[in-house]
């Protein structure tokens, strides 16, 4: 297979992914080349809380937690992600420092993207940046309302039945 059919096969399985889904092919050919297809086995350690962030996933396929190491309780299990989610942001925003752990819980198939080029990429092109951004901030503040529902679920009592 050449170079060329190599990168076009890439851009068609990047573009397939949900969290690229949409964005115009001329960009995801731009992120190709800061993308590799990476192969996980199950129980491998991601990255770390408080490790440096540099780079993010796209997820194929598998199962990873996300975690938290909470005094007096150990790691707990905040999330769980599988096809067709992103993983990691913190390679965005400065410091680029992981604020939770993730590790796979199953085998999982993966495009790993080195986070420094995505960042020269998004320099270079605004608009892929703005693209981006704008699809790590739903990511994210999809995140946060399903926090919202666990922290009302451990803290607010069921109401009884009238």
């Amino acid at each position: 297979m050449s170079i060329e059919q190599l990168s076009r096969f890439t851009v068609t399985t990047l573009t397939a992914h949900r969290f690229l889904n949409g964005l115009p092919c001329g960009q995801v050919a731009k992120l190709a080349p800061a993308a590799r297809l990476v192969t996980l086995p199950p129980g491998r350690r991601i990255f770390e809380d408080g490790g440096s962030a540099a780079n993010f996933w796209l997820i194929r396929s598998g199962l990873v937690a996300l975690d938290l190491h909470i005094p007096g309780a150990g790691v707990v299990v905040v999330e769980t992600l599988g096809m067709g989610d992103a993983l990691g942001w913190s390679w965005l925003l400065p410091p680029y420092v992981w604020t939770l752990g993730a590790t796979t819980v199953r085998p999982t198939e993966a495009f790993q993207f080195d986070g420094r080029a995505v960042r020269a990429l998004c320099e270079a092109d605004p608009e892929l940046g703005f693209q981006l951004t704008g699809r790590f901030l739903s990511v994210a503040a999809d995140r946060l309302l399903a926090t919202r529902g666990r922290l009302l679920d451990h803290y607010v009592p069921p109401r009884p039945w009238p």
